[in-house]
């Protein structure tokens, strides 16, 4: 006697289901208003907003070194940076949003703590030098994870990411150039671009998450076509990318086990100290009182600005609502006139 199954497993898939299927196979795009599992909605919504969220957080380090620029070039193109992060906030949020979200929800689970961002935010940004290593390590880091988003299933986050990842490809040009003039100046500079690529090496490389076999949620995002590689894959690939351009600087990797493997085709790397990048995730690295403490007062401090945006909204709203009335009133007048001299009044 064959064992009988539940009215759950003989039910067939929903003509949506099998849309969303579909799309997938097809490796086309999912649109806001198309159906998706709770799960992918869920899932997608923490991720986007958590990369909105970083951005944000992301400019606090290199804000601080707009009014200690070397330069009034370097200021401009520090500030220009600065102000590419915020719009790179915005249109994540934005994409957030068409899952259904709203931002003052989202903008409230990171104010509360509820909501996460790259770890790699709560290090210091200690000297000119490691604004160059932000830019050449952290934004590069970001591209190389990025650039697969760019393809990502859902259509609003895919569409977002080709735009940030042309301009975060500028950012890691501009860090490699601070790195590259240190690198050939004084020995004082080009120790303290050694030193700045020293402290941001590991945490870059943990930007991708933990190994694959800790990372729960990736192999799940790979399926629905949301992550194109694994956080492994990922990092393997920055790894490949970054030596060749570090002996351009002339600047060492502070790495004893990194060596390439002639077998793999690929470089061999050393372990990175996953209890640190825990440690830093809840909440006990070296800035993340700090940053998140910047972001409230600066949350405070806009208040104004958003109440005063509210207000002209609904103000607007307002306007066009008595506008419309008004145009509805003289438009019957007139088909009442049109009416009486139909029939000769």
């Amino acid at each position: 006697m064959t064992e009988q199954t539940t009215s759950a497993d003989q039910a067939e898939p929903t003509a949506e289901q099998q849309h969303f299927e579909h799309l997938l196979s097809e490796d086309s795009r999912v649109e806001p208003r198309d159906w998706m599992p709770e799960a992918y909605r869920k899932s997608l919504t923490r991720q986007v907003s958590q990369h909105a969220h970083s951005e944000i957080i992301g400019m606090q380090p290199e804000a601080n070194w707009i009014t200690r620029a070397p330069s009034l070039k370097r200021k401009a193109v520090l500030m220009a940076k600065v102000q590419d992060e915020a719009g790179h906030g915005l249109y994540l949020y934005s994409a957030a949003e068409t899952l259904g979200t709203p931002r003052s929800v989202l903008n409230e689970q990171l104010l509360s703590g509820k909501a996460k961002y790259s770890s790699i935010f709560n290090y210091p940004a200690r000297t000119w030098a490691d604004m160059g290593a932000i830019g050449w390590l952290v934004d590069g880091a970001a591209i190389c994870n990025q650039v697969p988003l760019c393809r990502a299933s859902y259509g609003p986050y895919g569409r977002a990411m080709v735009r940030i990842c042309k301009e975060e490809s500028f950012h890691q040009r501009q860090g490699w150039e601070i790195l590259y003039e240190l690198s050939h100046g004084t020995e004082a500079q080009k120790q303290m671009a050694q030193e700045a690529v020293n402290r941001f090496y590991g945490p870059a490389l943990q930007m991708f998450g933990p190994p694959d076999a800790d990372s729960p949620n990736s192999q799940q995002s790979m399926e629905w076509n949301i992550k194109r590689f694994s956080n492994d894959e990922l990092r393997q690939r920055f790894v490949d990318m970054i030596v060749p351009q570090a002996e351009a600087l002339g600047l060492t990797l502070p790495d004893p086990d990194l060596k390439w493997n002639e077998e793999r085709g690929h470089y061999d790397y050393g372990e990175l100290d996953w209890n640190e990048f825990m440690s830093v995730i809840k909440g006990s690295g070296p800035c993340n009182v700090q940053r998140m403490k910047r972001r409230r007062e600066a949350h405070a401090n806009g208040a104004w600005v958003r109440e005063a945006a509210q207000a002209y909204a609904e103000r607007q709203a307002r306007e066009a609502a008595a506008s419309s009335e008004n145009a509805q009133d003289q438009t019957t007048v007139m088909a009442g006139r049109g009416s009486a001299e139909l029939i000769g009044a």
